[in-house]
């Protein structure tokens, strides 16, 4: 890093506003360009730009640099970018799956009721969750992030998210055990 780099991004780290809105000015807008190659939304780029400050300032004392500010900030946006993709892939074959579920002619009322109320206590199963596991756990599920990519995000290691994991999912199979069978009937209906 250059010597000026170095002070600000020292100065960063004991909380100085004043350095933060310099590396702010200084990396914002190549900063949304970059992400609109990604992302190809210009409101969607300055979101993850500004939740990458965002998280810098946050997390400021537990930040190392190891190459240059420019290349983390750089690092940092791509992967918030590439999360942003996948989640918005999740989003959408969600949706279209809820679409092929509500255009299915043959599902019940009663596989209605009994679907939202699974819902439900799988909402519920999930809050029964500790915070980091539940993180964990949704990041790996949900967002469908690789182990490595949850522990860089995280800052922890790939084995404590290979814990979690096995201990959200032992947590959920036990919220959960009484609703196996109305599970296996709501896939058997809609294979059929």
């Amino acid at each position: 890093m250059e010597i000026a780099e170095i002070d600000r991004f020292r100065a960063l780290k004991e909380g100085d506003e004043t350095a933060f809105e310099m590396i702010f000015k200084s990396h914002y807008q190549p900063l949304c360009n970059y992400a609109y190659t990604f992302l190809l939304d210009r409101d969607e780029a300055e979101e993850v730009v500004q939740a990458t400050f965002l998280t810098v300032w946050e997390k400021k004392e537990g930040i190392t640099i190891e190459t240059s500010l420019k290349s983390y900030l750089y690092r940092a946006v791509r992967n918030s970018c590439l999360n942003a993709i996948k989640h918005a892939k999740v989003k959408k074959r969600h949706a279209e799956e809820s679409v092929f579920i509500s255009d299915t002619s043959h599902e019940s009322v009663s596989q209605s009721v009994i679907s939202s109320e699974l819902d439900q206590k799988i909402g519920d199963a999930l809050m029964a969750l500790p915070e980091q596991c539940r993180l964990v756990f949704k990041m790996s599920r949900f967002e469908e992030l690789k182990y490595a990519e949850i522990a860089e995000q995280l800052n922890i290691s790939i084995k404590t998210v290979e814990n979690q994991i096995g201990k959200a999912l032992k947590i959920m199979r036990e919220e959960l055990k009484e609703y196996l069978p109305i599970l296996i009937i709501l896939m058997n209906g809609f294979v059929n």
